[in-house]
């Protein structure tokens, strides 16, 4: 972003590759534990393995970037398709330089001034560029704190060339606006108490806490600063807190000090030109050609002989004694028995009320679901839009923006979601289109023993008394969902050809890709259209599925918290319960056509994203825990190995679902694609031939228990348990499934091969790339791909 261009950030290649070397001597390690082993343990481990590294001299500052003398603007450009629409597709973002980040009550200013600014849709700074029309969504982040000095950023996408300036225009006068009137104070006090519960909770998500609290520690650490500075947030909050109390004019002072006043920033555009993609490609090949014309046919040969051998080194398996170099758990270090989560159920009118005692700190994790399975097929595309249009319209007494504040003061979050899946009974007696679906829509939230009921009643708003007609807002829901889904699409585009292929095999998949796949991008540019021609109608979508959806019939309620506050918040669950509308709605069978052809998506990427499936339910196949031992093989053994050591990807997986019984083959920035699909076509063989010793075959069962035995948080743990009710598997099923993947042998992995080596045939391919990479595709296998330009 340019304002760092001195600091030594980009020394990347070159010089800085060279001297890699010397930067790996243990004077500059950054050596961690996490956990409740022995100290000395530790030490007497680090002194076995260093004592043998001489002491040499490394720098391994990173010097301070000098403050500019005035701001800079800097001009980009990338390539685009050339029949691709060049109509508001600029980026533009306005990045500040801030102090280091070692001044801690600073650092906690700068990051609650950052939340009040931008943390949530009624943010003041994100609230005026949404509004302003300008672009489809806001960039940026806000405050950066990992390097040695902080930044700032924000801008848009999706802007128009001719407005470039006229967003940065805006930012500034909105700070300057701010700082001379001050932020509403109820927007402060919501991301204080939005940042106070994150720090308190330290809820990492999948992610181990001891790994995250390494990261946060590596930001101060890796410049020579106190690791620890970062974790102690007590006394900086508590500082925080009496500044804004002693002085409510602290955020504009920051704002006026270090934005307005600050001449340390830059303005980048990234501008769209459909030339530079070609630009870059002539380039590429007239320096090719004039490396190679100052070649003797010695120089060529040794070229040649090099790549050889690198391709020599890539297929050549690892010597067994390096292997075995390598330390690894053995059968007996894994756990026998499964772990089980605490459940208790209630039916409670037409609804159920799972609970999970379990200790959290004196939180209560709470998921709200209502049965999807209500809705015709031409409400499902709607879901996810009205459940943010649930927490960014307002209610009947409130607009969005106190909403958005009270949601930030009174509670931990509330958020929305969707569960669409089949269950594995009917998927495996090959019925499609089978109600047997699990089909949920959440709204779940989050919130100390204190504020339960603050919790609840905003819920209750929420979901009683939600202001739908408010087409303006509505539209900018709509324009920053697709802007966000646009962007994704090429950087996951393995899990958009992932959500393709499985669409065409069942309904609840189906369903799934019309509520967020890429028919639901389809949906939302034919939707904003209709927003402008046609408000009525939409807003009687809306309105229906409010109506349907909404109900105490199927409602489920999952909870999760200790016994001791469960007493108390259970019958304040009740009456929320109870105030639900006790309507009742036949579920629907839906009746999707499922597409059996194999596509291409046009997308403006180098790369590409490969995948084939296959459903083996409808081949005969019987789940076995074996599965998930054959699949850690082929996806870390045999995929890794040809597609992306050998063929030069970036990742490849091998999925196999047990609710719906299809085999999935996916690649991720991909440079090949009919080869790859050749590596696919090739698994059953190599399936049928392999024969791993009794070390391989260990660590590829313990790959498939790691993947059961995830790291997993409370709440997860009450979500986990919920879906596994919801998915009827019992405990005594997954214990049995356990059983499989620790006796897997090689002789599953041979029966395995045959019903492979049976979907290979009928398996359907969906593939995402370029258009010349497409066409080509087509050229050789005439019309094999159906083609839909995507971007």
């Amino acid at each position: 972003n340019r304002i760092l261009d001195e600091a030594g950030y980009l020394d990347t290649d070159g010089d800085g590759v060279r001297q890699m070397p010397d930067g790996t001597n243990p004077l500059n390690f950054r050596i961690y534990f996490y956990g409740d082993d022995d100290p000395e343990e530790r030490l007497r481990l680090l002194d076995e393995r260093l004592r043998e590294f001489q002491a040499i001299t490394v720098n391994g500052e990173v010097a301070l970037q000098q403050p500019f003398a005035q701001p800079i603007r800097t001009e980009f450009r990338y390539g685009l398709d050339e029949e691709s629409d060049l109509e508001k597709k600029t980026f533009v973002q306005l990045n500040w330089l801030l102090p280091e980040n070692d001044n801690r009550d600073i650092a906690m200013g700068l990051s609650a001034l950052s939340y009040s600014l931008l943390g949530t849709p009624a943010a003041p700074l994100r609230k005026a560029l949404t509004e302003s029309g300008l672009g489809e969504d806001v960039t940026g982040g806000g405050l950066g704190t990992f390097l040695r000095q902080m930044t700032f950023s924000v801008g848009m996408k999706g802007v128009a060339n001719a407005d470039v300036e006229r967003v940065e225009t805006l930012i500034l006068d909105t700070l300057q606006e701010l700082a001379a009137t001050g932020i509403d104070p109820n927007t402060i006090e919501a991301s204080i108490n939005t940042i106070e519960f994150s720090l308190r909770e330290n809820n990492t998500g999948s992610y181990p806490r001891g790994l995250s609290l390494m990261m946060r520690a590596l930001s101060t650490w890796l410049y020579d600063r106190d690791p620890l500075m970062t974790l102690r947030y007590e006394e900086t909050l508590a500082t925080l807190k009496a500044r804004l109390a002693d002085d409510s004019n602290y955020f504009q002072s920051l704002m006026q000090t270090y934005l307005l006043d600050n001449p340390h920033r830059s303005t980048i555009s990234l501008r769209p030109d459909m030339a530079l993609n070609q630009q870059l490609l002539v380039a590429e090949q007239e320096r090719l050609a004039s490396a190679r014309a100052k070649m003797d046919q010695t120089q060529l040969q040794q070229i040649i002989d090099q790549a050889q051998e690198l391709k020599r080194i890539h297929e050549q398996p690892d010597p067994p004694e390096a292997l075995a170099a390598l330390p690894m758990l053995t059968l007996g270090d894994l756990e026998k028995e499964v772990s089980t989560i605490p459940l208790t159920i209630e039916t409670v009118n037409d609804g159920m009320v799972l609970y999970h005692d379990l200790f959290t700190n004196g939180i209560l994790y709470l998921n709200v679901g209502f049965d999807l399975r209500v809705l015709s097929e031409a409400l499902l595309p709607f879901v996810h839009l009205f459940g943010r249009a649930l927490l960014e319209m307002g209610t009947a007494t409130e607009d969005y923006v106190q909403l958005q504040q009270r949601i930030g003061s009174k509670t931990g979050g509330i958020w929305h979601s969707a569960l669409v899946s089949p269950l594995a009974a009917a998927a495996a007696n090959g019925d499609r289109h089978s109600t047997e679906t699990v089909a949920k829509f959440f709204l779940s939230g989050k919130a100390t023993v204190a504020q339960i009921s603050d919790l609840l009643t905003i819920m209750q708003d929420i979901l009683l008394t939600v202001n739908l007609d408010n087409r303006e807002r509505f539209r900018q829901i709509v324009l920053k969902t697709k802007a966000r889904n646009e962007a994704g699409l090429v950087p996951s585009g393995h899990s958009v050809v992932g959500g393709r292929l499985r669409a065409s095999f069942n309904t609840a998949y189906w369903a799934d890709e019309e509520m967020s796949g890429l028919n639901y991008l389809f949906f939302l540019r034919r939707l904003l259209d209709q927003i402008d021609q046609d408000w009525p109608a939409v807003l009687a979508q809306l309105t229906r599925l409010h109506e349907l959806l909404i109900r105490q019939n199927g409602l489920i309620i999952n909870a999760t918290l200790d016994a001791d506050n469960w007493q108390m918040a259970r019958p304040q669950l009740q009456a929320f319960m109870d105030a639900l509308p006790a309507r009742t709605s036949p579920q629907l069978r839906w009746q999707p056509t499922f597409s059996q052809s194999n596509e291409g998506l046009i997308v403006p990427a180098q790369v590409n994203y490969v995948g084939k499936a296959a459903n083996l339910y409808d081949l005969g196949y019987t789940y076995h825990g074996s599965v998930n031992v054959i699949t850690n093989f082929v996806r870390t053994g045999w995929l890794w190995e040809k597609i992306r050591m050998q063929g030069g990807a970036y990742g490849a997986f091998c999925r196999f679902g047990k609710q719906s019984g299809v085999l999935t083959f996916l690649s991720y920035r991909d440079p090949n694609l009919l080869d790859t699909l050749e590596v696919y076509d090739e698994t059953a063989t190599i399936l049928r031939q392999v024969d791993l010793n009794e070390k391989e075959l260990t660590r590829n069962i313990i790959g498939a228990i790691s993947a059961m035995d995830s790291y997993q948080l409370p709440d997860a743990k009450g979500y986990t348990s919920m879906m596994r009710y919801l998915f009827d598997e019992t405990d005594e099923q997954r214990q049995r499934i356990r059983n499989e993947v620790l006796g897997t042998t090689v002789a599953d992995f041979h029966r395995f091969a045959e019903v492979v080596n049976e979907a290979q045939a009928g398996g359907r391919v969906v593939v995402m790339g370029s258009q010349q990479t497409l066409n080509t595709v087509n050229q050789e296998r005439t019309g094999w791909l159906q083609l839909q330009k995507v971007l």
